[in-house]
């Protein structure tokens, strides 16, 4: 078990809040922002994730390996797992442990999974506590940096958001964290704000939508408000300085009943704004805004995507390949699909991006076939095109099993057998041949 020094003296106390996004390439500099305002850049910074809000699933042990590679690969820094999975299986030791370890890291990290499974097992132990002195003037300070799942844990009310959309539960809150608290705001945390997976139905404000939303509303604690913070977006709360600062693409919302002010990313308010839910709105940047409409079709809601999305990502790099095709260009085509392999790598520890990966694994099996269908056509002699593509295709599916990134290297298996090439692992190599 990893077991760290003292916390840092001195140390900012900072609350992030992200949307979502929190394992994705978008969320990078966020996330070394938070670790440089600790402690500069290359200065060795206590970090461990919680592991709790995912502790339920079979695949947790996966799950936390993966996002400790992101932090590794796309942020620089090590990060440890708490080892706090579950607290309800009586083994006081391992669960006071990972408690400690919690206690004395100068970053606490929690993202994805259900927020009422995560409340449920921490409620159980003394992390709560643990968590809340990091936000005290006379605590040792840090970062806790809580994101989709965990995020919505943080207020005075959380949305049971998997027994609602997925179940079918009628619309309730159950008890938050209440963390907010610490700083005087008295809210209720929803990520994902802006989210447009339903395409042709509502799945705004973290898959509740606009009607969902609205019965909710009127149920929450007197004077509380909805802190909405839009996906691949963070909010960067500086206790000492006083000020929230929004970064990433989207933005916050402060809502109650009905009416929304907006802070826009880029922009620091002061957390007297959040103290009073917008109704101290004085500051030039922000604005009141209705809720954004309803998107009416599939395509109206692909329209409305981050360009920087897994999404489309993909969709830039068909569109580059078939110009490639229609302009006999080899090299353009084969370029995209390696383009297209190494986003699918970059992206492949957002868990929350699985329909879109399998859409782009599925895309990058369709354009290897298609150059196939080209070369055979007459973009060039066969073997002119297929050999350095194949090669080109070898070499990335070694890398993908080198990183165990064994979807990837199945799409590429199965794209180029798709495309009439067989590929034969043998004990000298791998070896391919034209006709299956």
């Amino acid at each position: 078990m990893t077991s760290f020094p003292p916390p840092l003296a001195d140390l900012p106390r900072l609350l992030v809040i992200m949307g979502s996004g929190e394992t994705a390439p978008t969320m990078k500099a966020p996330h070394r922002q938070v670790f440089e305002r600790l402690a500069g850049t290359g200065t060795t910074v206590p970090a461990i994730m919680l592991d709790t809000p995912f502790g339920f699933q079979e695949n947790a042990p996966l799950l936390a390996q993966q996002t400790t590679k992101y932090f590794a690969d796309s942020v620089s820094r090590d990060v440890a797992v708490a080892g706090l999975a579950r607290t309800d299986t009586g083994d006081v030791a391992s669960i006071q442990s990972a408690i400690s370890r919690v206690r004395d890291a100068s970053w606490v990290f929690a993202g994805p999974g259900s927020p009422t499974f995560a409340l449920n097992q921490w409620q159980r132990s003394d992390l709560p506590d643990v968590l809340r002195e990091k936000l005290r003037p006379a605590g040792p300070g840090g970062a806790l940096v809580f994101s989709s799942a965990a995020a919505l844990t943080l207020g005075v009310a959380t949305v049971p958001v998997y027994e609602i959309y997925k179940v079918g539960m009628d619309p309730w809150w159950e008890q938050g964290l209440n963390l907010l608290a610490e700083f005087g705001v008295k809210a209720a945390v929803i990520p994902h704000y802006d989210n447009t997976e339903g395409g042709n139905h509502d799945t705004r404000f973290c898959y509740l939508g606009e009607r969902r939303l609205t019965m909710l509303e009127p149920s929450l604690p007197d004077d509380a408000f909805v802190l909405g913070v839009d996906e691949h977006t963070g909010v960067i709360i500086d206790l000492d300085a006083d000020s929230a600062e929004v970064v990433g693409k989207g933005g916050l919302t402060l809502r109650r009943n009905g009416d929304s002010i907006n802070v826009e990313s880029g922009r620091t308010v002061g957390l007297d704004l959040l103290r009073s839910g917008g109704a101290s709105e004085t500051n030039s940047s922000t604005t009141v805004t209705a809720p954004a409409a309803l998107p009416t079709s599939t395509t109206d809601a692909d329209a409305t995507a981050d360009d920087t999305s897994l999404a489309a990502r993909t969709r830039d790099l068909e569109a580059d390949f078939v110009r490639a095709i229609d302009a006999r260009d080899a090299a353009g085509a084969v370029g995209a699909i390696l383009t297209l392999v190494a986003t699918i790598e970059e992206w492949s520890a957002d868990t929350l991006q699985s329909g879109d990966m399998d859409q782009a694994r599925r895309s990058l099996r369709s354009m290897i076939v298609k150059l196939g269908d080209a070369a055979t056509n007459g973009l060039r002699e066969e073997r002119d095109v297929l050999g350095p593509v194949v090669q080109a295709a070898l070499d990335a599916r070694r890398v993908a099993r080198e990183q165990k990134a064994f979807a990837v290297s199945d799409a590429l298996r199965d794209g180029l057998t798709a495309a009439g090439i067989e590929v034969r692992d043998t004990p000298s190599g791998v070896e391919w041949h034209i006709g299956v």
